[in-house]
């Protein structure tokens, strides 16, 4: 559990920290703009950060936000029942986790924002830049990686041709997530190939990542579009609940 809460945290760092290089770099073309013309390949440039950084924001906040509450959770439960006295920090980190997920756009919200990055082929394309990183050293996690990235893409693509908005925003997150695990993925072996201590990490959570993506995939793959009227509540219903 340790272990598993450890590797999840270096993942959500890595993704931070490249998010943030996305929207620093977009905010420094911003303020060289307030002294001068930016020439045409600064502006293409910016408008490269600047896409990026618009569905890497939500991404990061819609997969840090989750992680938050899942390893306060899972912390609590290593401390036992203490965890539930003031002797100890746990039990204030607990009931803080919880509004990460509702402050400055909950969860659903981010989603929304972030399954752009899915249907523009952003997330993809970044994903393929970061294949093109990875050293002959890594070649057996890279294809681990390569592999799940063919599956997102195979699901997405089913996805994108029911061409209904509604089965879309249903699976929305499933798709988001399978690519942010992704991401974060190829983001650990970079690290690990600038600094040996973030491998291990690495190899860890491709292993986690690949369960976790097949479950979203045959879920999305083996759901019938039908279904999706079963999970509109009436009015009536809830009252009854």
């Amino acid at each position: 559990m340790l272990t598993n809460m450890k590797i999840r945290l270096d993942a959500m760092r890595s993704l931070l920290y490249e998010t943030t290089r996305f929207v620093d770099i977009s905010k420094v073309y911003e303020e060289v703009m307030k002294g001068r013309k930016l020439e045409k390949e600064e502006r293409m440039e910016m408008k490269h950060y600047m896409k990026l950084a618009n569905v890497f924001t939500p991404l990061i906040k819609m997969t840090a936000s989750e992680a938050c509450n899942k390893m306060a959770y899972d912390s609590l439960q290593i401390h036992g029942g203490t965890g539930f006295m003031k002797d100890f920090p746990i039990e204030r980190i607990y009931r803080d986790a919880r509004i990460t997920s509702i402050y400055e756009g909950t969860t659903q919200l981010q989603t929304i924002a972030a399954i752009k990055g899915v249907t523009t082929k952003v997330f993809l394309e970044r994903i393929r830049v970061y294949e093109s990183e990875v050293l002959e050293d890594n070649t057996d996690l890279k294809k681990v990686l390569q592999a799940m990235t063919s599956e997102y893409e195979e699901i997405v693509s089913k996805v994108e041709e029911v061409d209904n908005s509604e089965y879309l925003d249903f699976h929305a997150r499933r798709l988001v997530e399978m690519a942010g695990n992704i991401i974060m993925g190829y983001l650990l072996v970079l690290n690990g190939q600038r600094e040996s201590k973030f491998m291990k990490s690495a190899k860890l959570f491709v292993d986690l990542i690949r369960s976790e993506n097949r479950e979203r995939f045959n879920y999305i793959n083996n759901f019938n579009i039908d279904n999706l009227e079963l999970y509109k509540l009436k009015s009536s219903e809830l009252i009854e609940s």
